[in-house]
């Protein structure tokens, strides 16, 4: 359909269709299935029958067979005949389940990530899908949040890379294309640094924050082509984002020039008498309308007051105009008007979901994710050995993590089973040790699992936080592992056993505890369908683990939040004794692991940094943020070696600091990263171009610029293993983008 016709149509609706075209609902509610303890706002909203049955847009359950029924019976019903929108959350895979979004983030792989998304999106559109709220581009320091899970982690830049590569995963090249679904970024903005870590909380930052850590994200999926955005529960600046003009009008809008649609959290536009910025349901729809907000999700403020704020000219026409037109647009775009059921097949999903295929590829999603944090020798387990296994997430399929859609715990593969399979009778497991449900754990089991594994040469302890404790609604005040948990660990060792401790987790943990008596600890957040066997692969020496942290590991809770790139103070802590500067008392500034690490079974050496300038007025050159091209600064190269006895990938991360600016800068920021391969023996040079985007800010003024002077190009395999050099860029290459 093209504009002519879209615009004609807009023309014909009445403003009640209008309203309900911009009000989402469960899928549930159309049929009068809604359950009976429904809570929240829809207690309160009533609909009739006429007006459920023309809304624009569902929530929920997918299959091909249901979905194709909806839309059928939905057009049955509707004068002029406008298809249904389907969205759901598939966050990190709709049936095959692909890492958390935080593991994701530790590949340091855009590539395989949006090979993943585009394996999720075929997926999700056999089953009748035509949105996923995903990716989350939320920047998170506060492990305490559950919802740290869905985020690619603590860095603006490597955050923005992955979203931007989870978008075209979605939608390649056009989301109308078979096998492909829209994108909605979420939740702008800044909704992962709630105070105290405490799920819905208030954000409070300033606009120099907001702008330096945590909009650049949302922007590279922007530029990617995301099709929709979410907005945030959490305030921004005092005003909700539901209705921040400041962030839907000014930002999104004016300065990125999006033009999709955007749509509320679940009934948030009602959730502003709330928060107190609207009085009655007339100014939270007024508010959220003027602000622009397409599709109110889930509570029925727009099709309950559009009309009385017409009547009273308190919104314009104009600007319920828009909205529509909006909506409309994206159906088109996704060739809904000519196929309302796009790709929903039943026989596609019998042979697409759980494939082998993809199961493969997360498998491969799964290896790469995992963070290898220490190793005295213990890993890889030698052939022969002799293998105990212990622990909550020995036996159990439980490890896909939260939102996992349609994902089956009760068929996904154990790390027993991962095991036995290429162990055989080399395996022994205490089968039932420590699993925990509820609110606290079973009762011990510790010194039944010391004794039934006292024969084995080396014990893996199978460790983790259960998955209903992460995710939405899950915030924590405590990050330890389990008390049985961190018992049987010290049990273990004090057994004389070599221990393996593997952790399974949507978080960064507290895991200090246990440090001293693992002799290998490996990071498996919560892996996905295929993540027992990639913890096999690893744990074996099939595979050589190449994961790189995305987020800092805190020593203890009372350092949270802790991140690589923070501001330095008048008073930096320094490495002379001195009680007057930024420090604690008992506990270094530093994190337990920081930001970029991981350990690998071979080893890696960075070194020989050569940073050559660039003549003023460098080329352009293509730049990695998603920006219009920018000129070259100079380029930066490392001699990358394998000093060790085995082949295996490291990632070379390029880090930069302003030494001197107009406004205090981050103390290092990562700007680009290479993923490389080598053989043992085998070097090459990893090869970077800096350019005058990466030394760009939001200055004073909040105008994209850099400023001549003094930078540090560090380049490492971690944020805090580099070689640095300074380099002086005269004014003349550049200056405000243009």
């Amino acid at each position: 359909m093209d504009k002519k016709d879209l615009l004609k149509l807009a023309a014909e609706m009445t403003l009640e269709e209008k309203a309900l075209q911009m009000t989402q609902l469960s899928p549930d509610m159309l049929y009068h299935l809604a359950p009976a303890n429904l809570t929240g706002p829809l207690r309160e909203w009533r609909f009739e029958d006429e007006e459920l049955w023309k809304v624009g847009s569902t929530l929920g359950p997918l299959g091909a067979s249901y979905l194709k029924k909806l839309q059928k019976d939905y057009l049955e019903r509707s004068g002029k005949k406008i298809p249904l929108l389907f969205m759901s959350d598939v966050i990190h895979g709709y049936v095959t389940i692909m890492p958390i979004p935080l593991a994701q983030g530790c590949t340091f792989d855009p590539e395989l990530t949006e090979e993943a998304a585009a394996a999720v999106a075929k997926e999700s559109a056999v089953s009748g899908l035509h949105v996923t709220f995903s990716p989350m581009a939320d920047l998170v320091r506060d492990p305490r949040w559950g919802r740290v899970m869905e985020s690619c982690g603590e860095d603006p830049y490597l955050n923005g890379v992955m979203a931007a590569a989870t978008v075209r995963g979605y939608q390649g090249r056009d989301p109308r294309e078979k096998g492909k679904i829209a994108s909605c970024v979420k939740h702008f903005a800044a909704y992962g640094q709630p105070e105290g870590g405490r799920e819905y909380n208030t954000v409070d930052m300033s606009r120099g924050v907001l702008r330096d850590f945590y909009l650049p994200a949302y922007e590279a999926a922007i530029r990617a082509g995301a099709a929709m955005v979410m907005t945030s529960f959490n305030t921004v600046e005092r005003t909700p984002a539901t209705c921040s003009r400041f962030l839907l009008r000014k930002v999104l809008r004016e300065e990125w020039g999006f033009d999709g649609v955007v749509i509320s959290d679940f009934s948030a536009v009602e959730e502003l008498m709330n928060h107190s910025v609207a009085a009655d349901d007339l100014e939270a729809g007024e508010k959220s309308i003027h602000a622009g907000m397409d599709i109110e999700m889930m509570s029925g403020v727009y099709a309950g007051t559009l009309r009385r704020l017409l009547e009273q000219g308190r919104i314009t026409q104009q600007e319920i105009d828009e909205c529509v037109m909006r909506i409309l647009e994206l159906k088109n775009r996704l060739g809904l008007f000519e196929n309302p059921y796009k790709d929903a097949d039943e026989q596609e999903e019998q042979r697409l979901l759980y494939c082998g295929e993809h199961l493969e590829l997360a498998r491969r999603f799964a290896r790469e994710s995992m963070v290898l944090l220490k190793n005295q020798s213990a890993l890889p387990i030698e052939p022969s050995a002799k293998i105990g296994l212990a622990g909550p997430f020995a036996c159990t399929g439980n490890i896909l993590g939260g939102w996992h859609c349609e994902g089956k715990p009760e068929r996904t593969e154990t790390l027993q089973h991962a095991l036995e399979t290429v162990c055989g009778d080399r395996m022994v497991t205490a089968m039932s040790t420590h699993f925990i449900r509820g609110e606290k754990d079973v009762p011990d089991q510790v010194e039944e699992a010391v004794e039934r594994l006292k024969d084995c040469d080396i014990c893996i302890a199978a460790v983790g936080e259960p998955e209903w404790e992460t995710g939405e609604a899950s915030s924590k005040t405590c990050l330890r592992l389990s008390a049985s948990q961190e018992k049987l660990i010290h049990a273990l060792k004090a057994a004389g056993k070599k221990v393996v401790t593997v952790i399974f987790s949507g978080r960064p943990l507290d895991i200090a505890p246990v440090l001293e008596d693992s002799d290998a600890v490996l990071q498996a957040w919560f892996p996905g369908s295929a993540g027992a066997g990639a913890a096999a692969d690893i744990l074996l020496g099939k595979y050589n683990p190449s994961g790189r942290l995305s987020m800092s590991f805190p020593r203890n809770v009372g350092q949270i939040p802790v991140y690589y790139n923070y501001y330095n103070t008048g008073r930096p802590a320094a490495a002379k004794a001195d009680n007057y500067v930024s420090r604690y008392l008992d506990c270094p500034n530093s994190p337990l692991f920081p930001f970029g690490y991981g350990l690998s079974y071979t080893t890696f050496a960075c070194e020989g940094l050569q940073v050559e300038q660039t003549a003023q007025g460098g080329e352009r050159c293509a730049c990695e943020t998603g920006r219009a091209g920018d000129r070259a600064v100079c380029t930066a190269s490392v001699r990358v070696s394998n000093r060790g006895e085995r082949s295996g990938e490291t990632v070379v991360q390029l880090y930069i600091r302003d030494v001197s600016a107009s406004v205090v800068r981050p103390m290092t920021e990562l700007k680009a990263f290479r993923r490389i391969s080598l053989e043992p023996g085998e070097e090459a040079q990893a090869a970077f171009t800096v350019t005058e985007d990466m030394l760009s800010f939001y200055n004073e003024e909040e105008q994209w610029a850099w400023e001549p002077g003094a930078f540090e190009i560090m380049v490492g395999l971690d944020c805090e293993h580099v070689e640095k050099k300074e380099i002086f860029v005269p004014a003349g290459t550049g200056g405000l983008e243009e």
